[in-house]
Formats: C-alpha cells, structure tokens, sequence
C-alpha cells in the first residue's frame, strides 16, 4: 500500500509538472525571444535618432563616434546617401536578430545581435525551471511517504487488532490515529472486541453455574433412580419415579433459567406462588443428603405464605443455600419464614462456625470462597433471587443467618403501546 500512494502521488505530481512545465517553457521562450527583438528594435532607433542629430549638426559620423552607442555583442550597419557604409562592432555569423530603422536624413540603420545569446538565456530559464520541478518531485516524495506512512501503519495495526479478535483475545485497544474513517473502524472493532469479550464472559459463566447448579439435583437423581433399581415393590417404584419426574422438572426449570438469565439476567417469569410447597420440597429432597450427614433440617415460622417470583428459581436458591450449609455449616439447618414490611423472608441458618469476618457480605461474589469451594453457589443464588426482584442477605455471619427476601404482591404491569387499529 505504502508503494501504490507514493507512486500514485509521484504520478500526479509528474503530470502537474509536465503539463505546467512544458507550458512555462513555451512560454519563457516565447516571451525571451520577444524581449530580444524589442532590445534590437530600441538600439536601432537610439542610433538612427544619433546619426540624424549628428549630420544635421554637420557633425562627424563614423564608427569611432558610434562604437561607444553599440552595447555587448551587437553588431550595427549605417548606410548614409553618397558616403561610405559605416560598420560598428564585429558581424555575426548564423542565426541573428535584425532590426532596421531608417532616419530623417534618408540613412538606414542596421542593428543584428546574435540568436546564441537569446538561446543562452533559455537555457538558463529551462535550467531554473528543472531545478524547481526536481525540488517540487522530492518534496511531493517526502510527502507521499509521511502520508504513506500515516495510513498504512494505522491499517497495519487495525489488522493486528482484527488478528487478535480471531485469535480469541478480544481485549480492546482504543488507539486511534486522527483519520475520521480509520478511527471509525477502530471504534468498531474495539466495540465488536467489548461484545465479543461479554459474550466470552457470559458462556464461561453459564457453564460453571450450570455445573455448579446441575450437580446437586443430578446426584438425587441419580439416588432416586437407583432406589428404583433396587427394590420391586410397585408403590415404592410409583413414589420415586414421581419424584424423579418432578427432579427432572426442576432441572430443566434450572437449564432455562440459566439460560435466561445468560441473555438478560433482568428477565423475570414471576407469579405468585405458595412458599410452604416449594420449602417442603426441599425438605424432602435433602433430608436424605442430612441424614447421611448425621444431621437434620426442619422448617418453622409463618405458615401458607405467598410471594411473587419463579418457584424453580426461588427452589434452586433455597438449594443452594441449604447445599451450602450441609458442606460448611454445623448441626441442625433450620428454614424460617416471617414477614416485614410488604415482603416474605425466608431465612437459612444452621449451628455451624458461621461465615470469617474477612469474608463478610462478599461472600455473594463470584469466586469468594472460605472452605476451598468454587465460590458460584452464593453468586448465582444472588442472581436468581435479583432477576425475580427480590434480594439475598446475609443477616448474621455467628451462627450464619442468609435471607431471602420476596415480595408479596405483583409488581404494576407496564402499559403496553398501543398499535394502528386494522379494520
């Protein structure tokens, strides 16, 4: 690129120069050879006018007189009537300029200056012409290559960049280069690179909360399934298949969620729904990790509450936080429910060490982890209970005291805009 703009300038720049060249040369020429004659022309008139106020004087004419009235290298011819011809001055040969100019008193001057001196000239002026229009090629040189320069290294590095974002490093460079459309790509990969990072973030993400959500339910699955394997009683078989069908529910309830909050985690599915059912079924559901455990859950506090927000996402945060008690937490996990204000608390604790003081309320961020953990059940419980509009709260970190916070009531819908009536 940076040898097509230097030629592409050079190129014109040659033009330029031979077009105006070739047209200031006619034109000196032209305008020299002019001046010679009109020299010429004015000597032959000054000496005629000097041989006619000489003889009207009856003063002497001859070349002796005249010698010092011939300037440079001309060459005059006075013809006077009845006398000899006076010559001033040695005749050139070749190519000459004549001028002639007969006086008053009937003699004929003759003034010829050689042509090789009007050419001197020329050349001269042809020489002054070169030397600006070789200057005016090495400046328009310099000039391609410093803009070469500015343009090329500028797509150099935005190539770079492109590069970078196909090699999987979307880091963007804000650099620009003072050009309007470089700086308008520029901006457009940087804001491609800020897209393409976010959405590298958001599938690092969804895999490890879906590994991390997907653990726990899998696993009871798993149990259930083989409680199935082992026994022949049909009830048993009918009890535990309806409730790994309801497990099975739930994890595609979890699957759609994460992907859900994955493209826009403001997105909610909220309804009103009975706080007892979904406690109860969790409940159920971890009472046999508890139990292996040597441990026990109960539940206690206001009974028949309802709240708004999604049961498969209200569920997978109770998991998470019971899940979290049974493998950092001590003795019994209790789930209470109260009221405040306009809002249902649903509150975890359990009898264990509780949660370091270093850690306090971070332990809601992502990778934040006291017991050697992946530190993304907290994180994601936290989001889930955000995307329905409620919140999590650590209330107490001796014994550990976590809240879930849901409201009571449905939020106001949104006026939907009103469209062009069809008839």
């Amino acid at each position: 690129m940076r040898r097509r703009l230097i030629q592409s300038t050079l190129a014109v720049v040659l033009v330029v120069i031979a077009v105006f060249g070739v047209s200031l040369v006619i034109v000196e020429t032209r305008t020299i050879t002019s001046t010679a004659q009109e020299r010429v022309d004015t000597e032959a008139v000054r000496l005629a006018s000097i041989v006619d106020s000489r003889l009207l004087g009856d003063e002497t004419v001859d070349a002796k007189v005249l010698r010092e009235q011939v300037q440079g290298d001309r060459y005059a011819e006075i013809r006077i009537p009845q006398k000899p011809v006076i010559q001033v001055g040695t005749k050139p040969t070749g190519d000459v300029i004549s001028a002639t100019e007969t006086g008053e008193e009937g003699e004929t001057v003759t003034v010829q200056e050689p042509r090789s001196s009007v050419t001197r000239e020329v050349g001269r002026t042809l020489l002054i012409i070169a030397a600006v229009a070789l200057l005016a090629v090495i400046a328009a040189v310099l000039l391609a290559v410093r803009q070469a320069n500015r343009l090329a290294s500028p797509l150099t590095d935005l190539a770079e960049t492109a590069e970078r974002l196909g090699s999987g490093d979307p880091r963007p460079r804000h650099k620009r280069y003072g050009v309007p459309e470089l700086d308008r790509v520029a901006d457009v990969l940087d804001s491609s690179a800020e897209r393409i990072a976010r959405m590298l973030t958001a599938e690092r993400r969804l895999a490890a909360d879906a590994s991390h959500q997907l653990r726990t339910p899998l696993t009871a699955l798993s149990m259930r399934l083989e409680e199935i394997t082992l026994t022949d009683d049909p009830d048993t078989v009918k009890d535990e298949a309806t409730i790994a069908l309801t497990q099975v529910e739930r994890l595609t309830d979890v699957v759609q969620r994460l992907l859900t909050n994955s493209r826009d985690p403001r997105t909610g599915s909220a309804v009103t729904f009975d706080l007892d059912e979904v406690i109860q079924q969790q409940l159920a559901e971890w009472r046999p990790a508890y139990r292996s455990a040597g441990r026990a859950i109960v539940s206690s506090g206001k009974r028949h509450l309802k709240a708004v927000g999604t049961p498969g996402a209200v569920a997978q945060v109770l998991a998470a936080l019971i899940e979290n008690s049974l493998m950092h937490g001590g003795g019994t996990v209790a789930l209470r429910t109260r009221v405040t204000g306009n809002q249902a608390v649903i509150e975890v604790t359990d009898e264990g060490p509780g949660v370091p003081a270093d850690l306090g309320a971070r332990i809601f961020e992502r990778a934040i982890s006291g017991r050697n953990s992946t530190g993304i059940g907290l994180a994601v419980a936290r989001d889930l209970a955000e995307a329905d509009g409620g919140r999590l709260e650590m209330l107490q970190a001796k014994p550990p005291v976590i809240a879930l916070f849901l409201s009571r009531t449905q939020p106001p819908k949104k006026p939907q805009e009103s469209g062009p009536t069809v008839r």
